[in-house]
């Protein structure tokens, strides 16, 4: 089932959110620690991911030209109102307690190569251990992001869900169309990018940068075409 692997993230998710709304008077000392070394870690992660790149140079690219279509489109700002409508919509909490979490959840769970290598996994493969792995990180995260920013990280499941879903339905067809060679390149180049975005998230959970990092998103679309096009050329 090339689903398997998506939905036990998303059930991880929901009950991380649950448990962490359940202990939401964690002091903040101990708040502000876990998310600092959780910080830390997602920092070091996207190091690791960022030195993954056979060519840097599609990376570099890559963020250029996503960085400048991502703000085109104001990604970032049309997440952030999607948070605050499901908040006007449920009426929880204080103004922009949905948003923040919504927003800062859906960041740290979709960008990253777990999340498109797992679903490549999953679809071509029928190997959900890379989204098992992921679907525990991201349940402990949820407690402390649940504890920090509040329920909004409940919904955060749901891009979660649809985002790594799509990833993985679509590789259930996608060997039959593009060369392994390919494949192989666009993972590479594309977990580098998602590793530098990760840095980002990292760094704004430190409260050391505001990086519009939603706005880099489309840094992956353009990866994958240049991967595309330098595979058809070469």
């Amino acid at each position: 089932m090339a689903l398997l692997g998506t939905l036990v993230n998303g059930i991880c998710i929901i009950i991380g959110s649950l448990l962490g709304a359940m202990f939401k008077n964690i002091p903040e000392r101990v708040k502000s620690t876990v998310m600092n070394g959780i910080g830390l870690s997602v920092v070091v992660l996207g190091v690791k991911m960022g030195l993954e790149s056979d060519q840097f140079l599609i990376v570099i690219i890559s963020l250029v030209f996503g960085g400048v279509l991502g703000e085109i489109w104001d990604i970032e700002e049309k997440l952030e109102r999607l948070g605050k409508w499901v908040e006007r919509k449920i009426g929880y909490g204080a103004e922009g307690a949905i948003s923040k979490g919504f927003v800062s959840a859906t960041l740290l769970f979709v960008v990253g190569s777990m999340a498109i290598v797992g679903a490549l996994h999953s679809g071509l493969r029928g190997d959900h251990l890379v989204l098992y792995t992921k679907s525990i990180l991201d349940g402990f995260a949820s407690i402390i992001l649940t504890a920090t920013f509040g329920i909004g990280v409940i919904f955060s499941a749901i891009p979660v869900v649809v985002y790594q879903g799509s990833i993985a339905l679509l590789a259930t067809q996608i060997n039959q169309f593009i060369p392994s060679s390919a494949l192989e390149a666009f993972i590479a180049e594309s977990t580098a990018t998602g590793g530098i975005l990760i840095i980002a998230i990292g760094l704004n959970m430190l409260n050391l940068t505001s990086v519009r990092v939603a706005n880099l998103l489309p840094s992956i679309l353009i990866n994958a075409l240049i991967v595309a096009f330098m595979h058809m050329l070469f």
